[in-house]
């Protein structure tokens, strides 16, 4: 995975409470083995029109939220199934980072074993992002070193992030990385059991 450290960005807004996985990542979709390929159908039932063209009224398909890397939600989001493809669409769509006020704990897990830093802010703080984001263009500097997040405008605030998980994300480590730290002394063991 690649490394998170700091991360400037525009954001995009998505108001809504309980977004479930299933409108994250249509479950028609997930016929797919390898985890890219999704970001093409993220929120497919939202930002397409049945006739396959743009949603015109969808969120992030507003011209002021083109390229976001920055995505803020509001509670709950990720419930629903536990479908690893969530994250992963949302990384191949270009989102590291998911600020709401509360998460599903799978789907939160999830992001961190996928690249993704989500965020848990105050209620407050997060509408005010809206806010600021829902109809302009309005870019954050996540600062996952020194937990920080800002604007150019004076906003400042912290956010509280399990230790290993920051280093997971720091280091762009997922479990198969961290195992492999290991190698030298796994195969030492595996010689020592064959002798």
């Amino acid at each position: 995975m690649e490394p998170l450290v700091t991360l400037k960005g525009n954001t995009g807004v998505l108001p809504r409470v309980n977004i479930d996985t299933d409108q994250i990542i249509p479950k028609q979709f997930l016929k797919r083995v390898e985890r890219t390929g999704f970001g093409q159908f993220l929120f497919f039932d939202w930002r397409f029109n049945a006739d396959g063209s743009d949603n015109e009224n969808f969120e992030l398909n507003q011209p002021h939220a083109k390229d976001a890397s920055i995505l803020i939600a509001d509670h709950n989001f990720g419930c629903g199934s536990s479908r690893e493809h969530a994250p992963w669409a949302l990384n191949d769509y270009g989102f590291r980072v998911v600020i709401a006020p509360s998460f599903a704990d799978i789907f939160y897990n999830n992001c961190f074993k996928n690249g993704i830093l989500p965020i848990r802010l105050p209620e407050d703080e997060v509408y005010a992002l809206m806010e600021k984001g829902r109809d302009a263009i309005y870019e954050l500097t996540v600062d996952l070193e020194n937990q920080k997040i800002t604007d150019d405008g004076g906003f400042e605030t912290s956010f509280e992030i399990d230790p290993y998980l920051k280093g997971m994300l720091l280091n762009g480590w997922d479990e198969i990385s961290l195992t492999l730290q290991y190698e030298n002394e796994i195969e030492s063991y595996e010689k020592e059991v064959q002798a």
